[in-house]
Formats: C-alpha cells, sequence, structure tokens
C-alpha cells in the first residue's frame, strides 16, 4: 500500500549543513563530513532549518531508506559536534603486551610471544590514542571510529587455540559513551 511518509532531522544551531542533489555536507567544530546517499524515489530537501526526507507515494523500501538516511544524518550531525569516542583494553596474561601508532598503522608487539608483530590500519580522519593499556579512537565519523576499534580487536584474534585458557588480545570495553 503506497502511502506518503516525510521525516525531518532537526539541524542544531553551530552546525551548517548544505544539500548538493543526493549529497549532504555537514560542518561543525569538530570537523565536516561529507556523504552521498543512494535515495531511489525519495526526496531530499531543507525547510526551515530542518533536513526533510520523505516520498508521496511511499513503499516499505521507501520508508526503509527514510530511516536509514535519518539514523546515518543523526550520526553525523552529533559527530560534527562532539567526536564518538571509543575505548579498548589491552589484555595479556601470558607475555606482556605493547601497543605503539606509527604513521597510519597500529603495532602491536609480543602478542602471544610471537616475534613478528602485528598490525591494525587507522583509517584516515581517526585519532588513536595509547595510555599505557588503554586505547582511545575518537572521529567525528561514527563508522570509521568503529572501524578502527574493530580492526584493533581483529589483530588480535586469537586461532587454533584453547579461547578458555589463552584469552590475551585487545577487546573494545566502551563504544560512544556505552559501556560494553
Amino acid at each position: 500500500m503506497r502511502r506518503e511518509i516525510y521525516q525531518e532531522v532537526e539541524i542544531p544551531e553551530s552546525v551548517e549543513v548544505s544539500i548538493d542533489g543526493t549529497s549532504v555536507s555537514v560542518k561543525g567544530s569538530e570537523g565536516e563530513q561529507v556523504r552521498k546517499f543512494i535515495l531511489g524515489e525519495v526526496e531530499i530537501g531543507m525547510k526551515d532549518g530542518k533536513i526533510r526526507l520523505g516520498s508521496h507515494k511511499a513503499t516499505k523500501k521507501e520508508k526503509k531508506i527514510i530511516n536509514t538516511v535519518v539514523a546515518h544524518l543523526d550520526n553525523m550531525l552529533k559527530g560534527v559536534q562532539e567526536k564518538f569516542e571509543y575505548q579498548l583494553k589491552i589484555c595479556s596474561s601470558h607475555f606482556p603486551m605493547t601497543a605503539e601508532v606509527k604513521g597510519n598503522e597500529a603495532i602491536i608487539k609480543n602478542f602471544l610471544g610471537e616475534k613478528t608483530p602485528r598490525k591494525s590500519k587507522i583509517l584516515p580522519g581517526v585519532e588513536v590514542e595509547i595510555k599505557g593499556d588503554i586505547i582511545i579512537v575518537k572521529s567525528s565519523s561514527k563508522e570509521l571510529a568503529g572501524q578502527v576499534a574493530a580492526n584493533f580487536e581483529t589483530a588480535t584474534r586469537i586461532r587454533g587455540r584453547d579461547l578458555r585458557v589463552f584469552q590475551d588480545g585487545i577487546y573494545i570495553t566502551s563504544k560512544s559513551g556505552r559501556e560494553i
């Protein structure tokens, strides 16, 4: 059944938003993000300080697109005001593990006593800070910050050993203000 569906996203005063076709640019105190959306039959525009998304004859498909784009826009607006922060903890019981940042990658040394260091990619636009056994990942993009945190976890994944005994690794302890 087709019906009219519209949603609005409030733009905070400290944020500038510009829309060019299907591309949305958001600029704030913590940075700038540009994202191109695949909208299909969904219209996007600005009206009275709000971003308006919708369709006159929307089906389930258009409703899904609208809800997804609204969620992405909310994350973009939050990220340019205050950066998203992920915290990770270095856990090592068998061998003391160290991590350091060199350029656009993090080097994890002495993981399970291995001689060759493991490497984790750091994406552009992400800040990584290591304080002892705590790693802090910050970015104005929630997706980039989450991906870099996931890269740390996958770099220290243990294969071929009993996971009940070998619990060493780097694990996410909090994501954007939410404890895990």
